[in-house]
């Protein structure tokens, strides 16, 4: 059994892999105030709520793009159980034909999981505080995509921004049309990112020639992507499998 870790900016995602197969997914606050034995304890919890035995694990991975919380969660895991934990980064060994530079650590896991589980060609969807979609071709080569703010940053912003527009609670209203301030915020929030979603899917095919899967995960996706139009398929531990993935290709003898 392994441990995998994503580290994003608003959410750290852990999770325990055994025989290729997701134990649990956990999702905590990325929080660059504690300090590793902070986090080696609550690593400890989580493990314990699941029921792992630290001594079950042979293994540890971390994919970041938070390079501050890299170092922490890497002595962490050390800290609490005397594994040093692969880091995703250049030079290791994916599988994949990434042919933009300097990409993602999550981007890549997130490609890597998708062509072993669903195919190429695909387009990948991560639902974080930026939402990113990223494209494999039917080659397998990694070819890019694109970043815009995610759902809880655009809310953010426009409650902070404006002067009578109140803080609301992230939910999907019946409908689009509305009188009320609220549903109206609400609706603009899900089905915005949804039509938008729709659309950039559209001229991801089209630039494409063919159509692909579309995979999405994060933890905003549950919310979002049922008012797509497009078949969307969400799979919460994608980078989780991602991570398995990596750790085996890289594992030393």
């Amino acid at each position: 059994m392994i441990l995998t870790v994503d580290i994003g900016n608003s959410n750290i995602c852990m999770g325990c892999v055994k025989d290729h197969q997701v134990q649990f997914a956990e999702r905590m606050n990325s929080d660059r105030n504690k300090t590793d034995l902070e986090y080696a304890v609550l690593c400890k919890t989580v493990l314990e709520l699941h029921q792992i035995d630290i001594g079950m694990l042979h293994g540890a991975i971390i994919s970041s793009v938070v390079p501050p919380l890299t170092d922490l969660l890497r002595k962490a895991i050390e800290k609490l159980t005397g594994i040093q934990a692969l880091v995703v980064g250049a030079g290791m060994k994916t599988g994949i034909n990434i042919l933009p530079q300097g990409v993602g650590a999550d981007l890549v896991v997130g490609a890597v999981a998708a062509i072993r589980y669903y195919g190429a060609p695909s387009v990948i969807i991560d639902m974080g505080t930026a939402t990113t979609m990223t494209v494999v071709d039917q080659n397998r080569n990694f070819i890019g995509g694109i970043i815009f703010p995610g759902v809880a940053l655009a809310l953010q912003s426009l409650e902070s921004g404006t002067a009578q527009l109140p803080h609301i609670q992230l939910k999907a209203p019946q409908k689009v049309i509305h009188m009320d301030t609220v549903e109206s915020m609400q609706a603009g929030v899900v089905y915005g990112n949804a039509g938008a979603i729709d659309a950039l899917i559209d001229r991801m095919f089209d630039e494409l020639g063919y159509p692909a899967t579309v995979i999405a995960s994060g933890g905003l996706a549950p919310l979002i992507v049922p008012y797509c139009r497009h078949k969307v398929i969400i799979d919460d531990e994608l980078l989780l499998k991602g991570l398995d993935i990596l750790f085996y290709k890289n594992q030393k003898d």
